[in-house]
């Protein structure tokens, strides 16, 4: 089982990203089970084609332990499996100790058991590095982090402190940084920029994806774009991002 982490700065476009590759392998034949870590509780929402899926937290809120593993999954396209740990209601509580419990809860529930899937992606909002997210980093949960950024400032400033986050904590046997995945926003030197950063962490890029309306047209059906626009040149990035995430988990870049 390969257990990936795909962070990056809120709206860079991570759970597009991460839902993609997941249906690209899912199509391959590929278990694959995809656990979105953000309060918004939408990682998987194209998977799902925009059904309904209680968030974890929502079904410890309202019963407690009363609940199954199926009441907090879902099949979505190319049975990919959908989970999300939601958060607190807001202005309630830490949505990091949210996915804290969310997870333990998955492991309660004997999800990984259950499912055996060959690859989970765990979908964490990159943002902030502390707490309950940093907890898909910890021993037990991914072994690979790949960060999701655009040549854009903020999002290349939220790529550097993720790493330093993962490097922070190599010697506690936390998950290896595995590489970048450039979303293009079509900003100037954008290619050289995210490729500095690459260097300057000692890292690589694995992948990248154009800019496209495609991406914004499948999204407007509720759909990835491998599900909604299988032959188009988007749908081939994403294969072949998904090809080259796979390559880099098994060689624990």
């Amino acid at each position: 089982m390969k257990r990936i982490a795909i962070y990056g700065k809120g709206g860079i476009g991570k759970s597009t990203t991460a839902a993609n590759v997941a249906a690209a392998l899912g199509e391959r034949g590929l278990s694959v089970m995809q656990i979105g870590c953000d309060p918004k509780a939408d990682s998987t929402l194209l998977l799902r084609g925009g059904r309904e899926l209680p968030s974890v937290l929502d079904l410890v809120r309202e019963r407690g332990n009363d609940f199954s593993l199926s009441d907090m999954t879902c099949w979505g396209y190319a049975d990919v499996i959908c989970v999300e740990a939601g958060g607190p209601a807001p202005g309630t509580g830490c949505a990091g100790r949210g996915i804290i419990a969310a997870l333990e809860k998955l492991r309660e529930k004997g999800a990984y058991e259950v499912y055996q899937p060959d690859v989970v992606f765990y979908d964490v909002l990159g943002d902030v590095v502390c707490g309950g997210f940093t907890m898909p980093m910890r021993p037990g949960y991914a072994e690979q982090v790949f960060v999701v950024t655009s040549g854009e400032n903020m999002s290349l400033h939220a790529a550097e402190n993720i790493a330093a986050a993962v490097d922070g904590f190599k010697n506690r046997g936390y998950a290896t940084f595995g590489g970048l995945i450039l979303n293009r926003r079509n900003v100037k030197n954008e290619d050289e920029k995210v490729g500095a950063l690459a260097g300057k962490i000692g890292s690589r890029v694995v992948g990248s994806i154009s800019r496209s309306d495609t991406v914004t047209d499948a999204e407007e059906l509720m759909k990835t774009v491998i599900e909604a626009f299988p032959d188009s040149e988007t749908a081939a990035e994403y294969r072949a991002l998904a090809d080259a995430v796979i390559a880099a988990a098994q060689e624990g870049i």
